[in-house]
């Protein structure tokens, strides 16, 4: 694995801004005898999208895809390295034009399609502890996710902290009520396709929420412990609809944009 000397890559950019949380960035003369709570944020953008092709660096409005998950990190002042995991120098490169850190690159193994995110931030975790940097919490950020905002974010971490929560995981109330999906025969027959508890004004149905893939949060131990982002004190942070767009093919690309530019402004 190349380091940033290797690669050619820059010096990694460092954040700082103001959250109105904790403080996250101190050092032992600050606090104390007892090391303060760090956090790392992981934007992961491997190159060679199937679906759509390069979605990652994909321009949106003017600006490449990460570069919104790569600014609502900065912006939440939350982070003490916000770092993008690509196997790609030229995606490496974009991600430091926009200020995040990249001293290393992700090998081949963990870019292809059988490697977890699990795999990939325990990468992460272990190439920062070489570098001589240890975190608390990991949050992971698709890239996939622009409209998400840095206050979206700081919603995840006070969730954190209020429940003492080892995971947080953002998520949105679904668009239509899974009680009116259900399985078809062969003939189609939709005989008992809607349950009887479905039967009713649709306002007066149970709200459902799905998970929406813009914010996770896990605390490292539980992350290298048991290899997961779900804990089992692990908490949800409802998110709008529009914050939980997730780009994967043009029609949700072509979402993003119409919202961006009529509706969030942001």
């Amino acid at each position: 694995m190349k380091n940033s000397s290797q690669s050619g890559l820059q010096e990694p950019v460092k954040s700082s801004s103001q959250s109105g949380l904790q403080e996250p960035v101190k050092n032992s003369s600050q606090s104390g005898p007892q090391r303060s709570v760090k956090h790392i944020a992981v934007i992961p953008a491997r190159s060679g999208s199937k679906g759509l092709r390069d979605k990652n660096i994909k321009p949106l409005n003017g600006k490449p895809l990460m570069a919104y998950s790569i600014e609502a990190a900065l912006e939440s002042g939350l982070f003490d390295c916000v770092h993008v995991s690509t196997d790609s120098p030229d995606y490496a490169k974009t991600a430091q034009k926009y200020g995040a850190d990249v001293p290393f690159l992700r090998s081949r193994e963990l870019s292809s399609d059988t490697a977890t995110t699990w795999d990939a931030m325990r990468f992460v975790l272990q190439e920062y502890e070489k570098l001589g940097k240890e975190f608390d919490t990991l949050a992971v950020l698709q890239p996939t996710s622009p409209l998400r905002t840095c206050q979206d974010i700081r919603s995840a971490y006070r969730i954190l902290e209020e429940k003492q929560a080892d995971s947080v995981v953002g998520v949105c109330e679904v668009e239509h009520s899974p009680l009116w999906s259900n399985t078809l025969p062969e003939d189609g027959c939709l005989k008992g396709f809607i349950r009887e508890d479905a039967n009713g004004p649709r306002q007066k149905l149970s709200s459902y929420y799905r998970i929406n893939g813009a914010v996770y949060i896990v605390s490292v131990p539980l992350l290298l412990k048991k290899g997961t982002l779900y804990g089992e004190r692990g908490y949800a942070c409802i998110m709008s609809k529009e914050h939980s767009i997730d780009i994967d093919d043009e029609l949700d690309f072509a979402m993003a944009e119409f919202l961006l530019g009529h509706i969030l402004h942001l």
